[in-house]
C-alpha cells in the first residue's frame, strides 16, 4: 500500500482538517493545525507531503521520525502541528487497514469510558452560575472556565477579589462533588499567578492550568512549591523534551495538544514520561472532531489519563461546531459527562468530506485578538 495524496482543507470555525489517500482506497484523516496560524501549517504539511507520496502509510514511527528529524532545523509549533495531523491520518489508516480502534493499536484499552469538561466563560459571575447549571443539567461532571480576561503584572486587590468571586461562583453552582479547573491562559506575572492561587487554593480546583507562560518555565518548580492548587500546562510544549522540565518541576496534570504535540505518536510517549513522574494526562482540545477523536484513542489506552477538553459549545465555534464535519455523530454524545469507547476502526469517526470540501471553498482567516493595557501596552491573550 502506498499513499498517491495528501490534501489539506481551511474549514470554520478556525480549523484546518488533513487528509491522506493510498492506493488500495484506504482514507485518514488528521487535524494538524496552529490555531490563528493555520494557513502557515498548511504550507508546512504541504512540503511534508514531498516526503510521503510513494510511502508505506503503514511505517507510522519511520514517518515520524523523517518528518521530525529529517530537516535540520527541528520542532516549534508549526512543524509539531504538521507532523501531529499527518501522524493522526496514518493512524486513522492503520487501523482502517488493521480493521482495529487506534487504541487497541497501543496496547489496548484500560477503561470503558472517558470524563470530559465542558468549557464555560467566567467572565460575569451571575451568567457563569447559569452556564455552569446548564451544563451540570447536560450530565457534566467538570467544567472549565477563565480566571481573568486582560491582567496587569501584579493584580490589585479588586482584581484577585474577583478571580476569587469567579471561582466561588462556580464552587456554588457545581457542589462539592463536581469540578472546575481555572485556566490562567499565561496571563498572570509570576508573582500574579502565586498571589492568586493561594487566594482560590479553598475552592479546591480539579487544576489551575498554565499559570505560567511556556518562557517562565524554569520558574515552575518554585510556584508548584507555593501551592496546594494542583498546576497543569502544556498545551505550548510541542514534546517529550520540552515537557520534561515542567515535569521535573512537579506539575501534577500535563496538557500537550494531540494537534500541536507531534500526534497520536508523540503524545503516547509523553504521557508515559508524565507517568514515571506521578502526573495525569488532561490533552488539550479547543479544536474540531478529528483532533477529538484522536484525543480519545490515547485517553482510551492510557492509565493515568484524567480528564478530555472538548469544544461543544465554546466561544470559538461561531460558523460550525465540533459535530458540523461528522457523518454520524454517536461517538461524541457524552452521557453523564462520559465518552464511550467503542470499537469502530481508526479514529473511531466518519469524516462528512462533502461538507469538508464545501467549507474549504470558503476556508477562514481565523486570528486571535490583540490585547493591550489602558496604557496601550501589549497583553497576554
Amino acid at each position: 500500500m502506498k499513499i498517491v495524496r495528501v490534501e489539506t482543507f481551511l474549514v470554520p470555525p478556525r480549523w484546518l482538517f488533513c487528509r491522506i489517500e493510498t492506493d488500495e482506497g484506504v482514507v485518514g484523516w488528521g487535524e494538524p493545525v496552529v490555531e490563528g496560524r493555520a494557513e502557515v501549517v498548511r504550507a508546512a504539511v504541504d512540503v511534508l507531503a514531498e516526503y510521503l507520496v510513494g510511502q508505506d502509510p503503514l511505517h507510522i514511527e519511520d514517518h515520524w521520525q523523517v518528518l521530525t528529524k529529517g530537516g535540520f532545523y527541528r520542532g516549534g509549533p508549526v512543524l509539531s502541528s504538521a507532523v501531529a495531523g499527518i501522524d493522526q491520518a496514518l493512524w486513522d489508516i492503520a487501523g482502517k487497514t488493521y480493521g482495529a480502534p487506534v487504541h487497541a493499536l497501543l496496547g489496548g484499552p484500560v477503561r470503558d469510558s472517558v470524563r470530559v469538561y465542558a468549557w464555560v466563560g467566567g467572565d460575569e459571575p451571575a451568567r457563569l452560575g447559569e452556564e455552569i447549571t446548564e451544563q451540570v443539567e447536560a450530565g457534566f461532571t467538570a467544567v472549565k472556565m477563565n480566571a481573568a480576561g486582560r491582567t496587569p503584572a501584579l493584580t490589585t486587590p479588586a482584581g484577585t477579589a474577583a478571580v476569587v468571586e469567579r471561582v466561588a461562583a462556580a464552587r456554588e453552582a457545581l457542589g462539592p462533588d463536581r469540578d472546575v479547573a481555572v485556566d490562567f491562559h499565561g496571563r498572570f506575572s509570576p508573582a500574579g499567578a502565586r498571589r492568586v492561587l493561594h487566594e482560590i487554593a479553598p475552592l479546591h480546583p480539579l487544576f489551575a492550568e498554565e499559570p505560567l507562560l511556556p518562557e517562565h518555565g524554569h520558574l515552575m518548580a518554585g510556584l508548584v512549591e507555593a501551592s496546594t492548587v494542583p498546576i497543569a500546562t502544556g498545551e505550548r510544549l510541542y514534546g517529550r523534551a520540552e515537557f520534561l522540565p515542567a515535569l521535573t518541576a512537579g506539575i501534577a496534570v500535563a496538557q500537550p495538544d494531540l494537534s500541536h504535540a507531534g500526534g497520536i505518536s508523540e503524545v503516547h510517549r509523553i504521557a508515559s514520561l508524565a507517568d514515571t513522574y506521578g502526573a495525569q494526562l488532561a490533552p488539550h482540545c479547543p479544536l474540531g472532531p478529528i483532533a477529538l477523536a484522536a484525543s480519545l484513542q490515547i485517553a482510551f489506552c492510557t492509565p493515568n489519563f484524567l480528564i478530555q477538553e472538548q469544544s461543544r459549545g465554546i466561544h470559538y465555534n461561531k460558523d460550525a461546531d465540533l459535530l458540523s464535519y461528522l457523518v454520524d455523530t454517536e461517538p461524541f454524545r457524552f452521557v453523564a459527562g462520559q465518552a464511550r469507547r467503542t470499537d469502530l476502526p481508526g479514529l473511531g469517526i466518519a469524516v462528512d468530506e462533502t461538507a469538508v470540501r464545501a467549507a474549504d471553498r470558503s476556508g477562514h482567516a481565523w486570528r486571535n485578538p490583540v490585547w493591550r493595557h489602558a496604557d496601550g501596552s501589549f497583553a497576554e491573550w
